[in-house]
Parts: structure tokens; C-alpha cells; sequence
């Protein structure tokens, strides 16, 4: 019988590092984390914005994972956070990264007396659910059907 190999040994030692409105270049330099190369001015606007965090997880000098959250506010709800994306280097998932960047937002979010915090993914997305239930997220069977609106290319 094998033995269960424990995340937190295989962790590399990590830095999160919540970025503010002078720090595009770092978002720059993780490019490789995100869908698409960011762009300049959509991330100095992200960082600029009230209520929009970035944190990338480092080890050493590689940016190695990020999370992003929104805070949303309602008039008869307060404010919660939404977890607006995470993404992980390949090499360096299925060592508990991905669960302290999300474990940090939402100490961010308790910070900013949010109510709450959530995130929308699909049922095939095993290792985003395995990620979000490690940090505490509980699962909403509610159905949910996303609507959008596209008003240019990306």
C-alpha cells in the first residue's frame, strides 16, 4: 500500500504577493499564467480599480500561480468577492499553490467584511473543484445557467 503523499510536502516555498496600481510589469512578467498576454492598459486599469486584488504566488523570482477577485457590492446584500480567476503554473499544480491563493483571497475578503466569496466553474473542472473545497468552498447543487454578451473580439 502506497502512502498518501501530503501536499504541504511538496510545496515549494511560496510568496504571495498582492500586487497594487504600480505593479503591471510583474503582471507582465507572469504572462505565461494567464489565457492571453496581458495587456498593459487593462491591467494597470484592473490594478488601479477599488476593489479589484491580484495576488501572484512566487517561488523565489518565478511567478508561479495568481488569483484575481472582484469585490462586488449590492444595496440590500453588502459586498462579497468574486473569484474572478486562478490559474497555476503546470509544473507546479497539485501542490497546494492554487489553495493558498485562494485561501488569501479569502482572508482579504473576511478583511473587507464581505459576506461571502464565490466562483463559477464546471463540473468536468475536477482540479478547479478539488482546489475550491480544499480552501473551504462548499458546493452549490443550485442549477446555474451563464448567459453572456459579447461586444467585440477579445
Amino acid at each position: 500500500m502506497r502512502a498518501r503523499r501530503d501536499p504541504e510536502d511538496t510545496m515549494p516555498k511560496v510568496e504571495i504577493t498582492r500586487l497594487g496600481a504600480g505593479d503591471v510589469e510583474k503582471v507582465i512578467a507572469a504572462a505565461d499564467l494567464f489565457d492571453r498576454q496581458p495587456q498593459r492598459a487593462a491591467t494597470a486599469r484592473f490594478l488601479a480599480a477599488s476593489g479589484h486584488h491580484l495576488l501572484i504566488a512566487y517561488d523565489g523570482p518565478t511567478p508561479i500561480g495568481f488569483v484575481s477577485g472582484i469585490e462586488t457590492v449590492h444595496p440590500d446584500k453588502g459586498a462579497e468577492m468574486f473569484l474572478y480567476e486562478l490559474g497555476v503554473a503546470e509544473a507546479h499544480r497539485r501542490r497546494g499553490v492554487g489553495r493558498a491563493l485562494v485561501e488569501r483571497l479569502a482572508g482579504i475578503a473576511r478583511s473587507l467584511d464581505c459576506y461571502g466569496m464565490w466562483v463559477a466553474t464546471d463540473d468536468a473542472n475536477t482540479a478547479a473543484l478539488a482546489t475550491y473545497e480544499a480552501a473551504g468552498a462548499t458546493r452549490d447543487d443550485q442549477p446555474a445557467v451563464i448567459l453572456t454578451w459579447s461586444f467585440r473580439e477579445r
